[in-house]
């Protein structure tokens, strides 16, 4: 017997909702797996993504890990590894890895993926495997938004001065160097230092462990290498020993004093952000957040310069996955930048 394959679905199948998210379904009644849409909904995310900022996929069935890591890995670009790690996520299943493994009654603030560095994904996509009972959602932040929203002076002094990210691995807190690095080599880890302009000092602890301090110069606002558009582009809000309470603050600083707490981001010479400064910054992502429900199946597209991205408290079980693509540093824009002048 000839088994008749499925008709692929068109665009009157869908239900396509603009905003920040934009919304695309299956409209009332259809059946239509993200395996089968994945042609038609490439080319809705080619009209629509950098434009709006983020698309949801909602509605359709998503087989597997491995089908969601397809649809992901088929936008023209392989998927990355999450290099240079800033907060613990294992490895579910080739380039799919865990969202941050932090405890359930913990949020996380507002942020674009790795923009901590000079080196990040342009294309980050998230998969809701299993929505918690309670709470759970990923808010998301129009990048451009909090750009206008933030006061100009700030905003110059910012760009202008850049941001400084420091952190220190090892002493029992935060993550091994050998997880960030994925490498147990100090001379691997040296190696990926010099290629990426970190700046890295090896101590040893009292108990013999081998510490690791880096040092990062980084942007606080940055160009969108293909809309030209400026976004606030920086993880100063989260990196500040600030974001913890104040009595985390005053145990890690009474347990290992303040140059030696696990993370922490200056002005790019050194000097301390202003307390106001960092207010006023939290005051404006708070203001710009975007919530909507995780649906168990649903999958988030965002351009990761364009949209940052957050995590609420939950209860229950919640699994969300994440991919990466498409690895672009500021480096390769201030070429691209150099070859269009000269071109005018």
């Amino acid at each position: 017997m000839t088994m008749l394959s499925m008709p692929m679905p068109a665009l009157g199948d869908l239900s396509i909702e603009p905003g920040l998210p934009t919304v695309v379904s299956p409209r009332a009644g259809a059946e239509i797996s993200l395996e089968e849409a994945a042609p038609l909904l490439r080319s809705i995310v080619d009209d629509t993504l950098e434009r709006a900022g983020g698309v949801l996929f909602t509605g359709f069935r998503v087989a597997s890990m491995d089908a969601f890591q397809s649809f992901a890995g088929s936008f023209g670009h392989p998927l990355i590894g999450y290099e240079f790690a800033s907060t613990p996520r294992s490895q579910v299943e080739g380039a799919v890895y865990t969202s941050t493994e932090y405890p359930p009654h913990r949020s996380i603030p507002l942020h674009n993926e790795q923009s901590y560095t000079r080196e990040w994904p342009l294309r980050i996509w998230f998969h809701c495997a299993l929505a918690a009972r309670s709470g759970g959602a990923t808010p998301i932040a129009d990048s451009r938004a909090i750009y206008r929203a933030l006061d100009p002076a700030l905003v110059e002094r910012f760009t202008k001065r850049e941001l400084l990210y420091v952190r220190n691995f090892g002493q029992g807190l935060d993550l091994p160097w050998e997880q960030a690095f994925g490498s147990d080599d100090p001379r691997a880890v040296e190696q990926i230092c010099r290629a990426r302009g970190i700046e890295c000092e090896w101590r040893d602890s009292e108990d013999g462990e081998l510490l690791l301090r880096t040092r990062e110069r980084c942007q606080a606002v940055a160009r969108h290498p293909r809309t030209g558009e400026r976004v606030w582009f920086n993880q100063a809000n989260l990196f500040h020993l600030s974001s913890l309470d104040e009595d985390m603050q005053e145990a890690l600083i009474d347990s290992v004093g303040l140059e030696n707490v696990p993370r922490n981001v200056y002005y790019g010479d050194g000097e301390p952000l202003e307390t106001e400064a960092l207010a006023e910054i939290r005051g404006v992502l708070d203001q710009q957040r975007i919530v909507f429900p995780w649906l168990t199946g649903d999958v988030l597209m965002l351009d990761n310069m364009l949209t940052a991205h957050a995590r609420d408290p939950f209860e229950g079980p919640r699994k969300v996955v994440v991919a990466m693509a498409r690895s672009y540093s500021e480096a390769e824009g201030e070429s691209e930048g150099r070859k269009r002048t000269a071109a005018q």
